[in-house]
Order: structure tokens, then sequence, then C-alpha cells
């Protein structure tokens, strides 16, 4: 009976963990505006040392994102991304990479 509600309790609250991770792409959009100064209104960059993020993989986006966040992301454009992730929340990663990853 132990395991049971064990399980369970782990069951749900991966479940709640999972749904607060959920990205909002509108909610992303909004989050966006400083980002297009380099990324592009539409997603694509404006420079060619910048990436595209237009249909970009949102777990890729988000792996990124959060390895910029915590200095563990090096080299390239670290010096430029780091300090731009580093007030961002998991919940506006997520819209980010909704947004991005929504594009058509």
């Amino acid at each position: 009976m132990l395991k049971i509600l064990f399980a369970s309790t782990v069951l749900t609250l991966g479940m709640v963990g999972a749904a607060q991770a959920a990205g909002d792409a509108a909610a992303g959009e909004t989050k966006a505006a400083v980002c297009a100064a380099c990324h592009g209104k539409d997603g694509i960059a404006l420079v060619p040392i910048y990436p595209n993020l237009r249909n970009q993989n949102a777990p890729y986006l988000e792996s990124s994102l959060k390895a910029y966040r915590e200095g563990q992301r090096a080299g390239g454009n670290a010096a430029i991304m780091t300090p731009m992730a580093k007030n961002l929340s998991d919940q506006d990663i997520a819209d980010l990479a909704a947004y991005y990853s929504s594009m058509e």
C-alpha cells in the first residue's frame, strides 16, 4: 500500500511540474521583444552571426537558454546571451521556446 501511495505521489508531482513548464506562445511573443534586436521580429536573425530562432525545436531552445542562464555555455555568443538569459525564469524560457517553435 505504501509503495502505491509513493508511486501515486511521484506521478502527481511529475504531472504538476510538467504542467507548470508548458510554454505559452502568446506570452512568449510579448517577452521576445528584446530578442528581436538580434534574432529579428520574425525569428530570422538580422546578422549572420546570430542564429535563426523561427521554427526551432522548443526543447533545444529551452536547454540552450537554461545553459546560458546558468553560465554553462561558453564561446560563440555567450558573452551576449548569458546576461540576457540571467533574469529569465523557467516559465519565461518555456514561453519563448513555445513562441519561436510555433513560428511557421
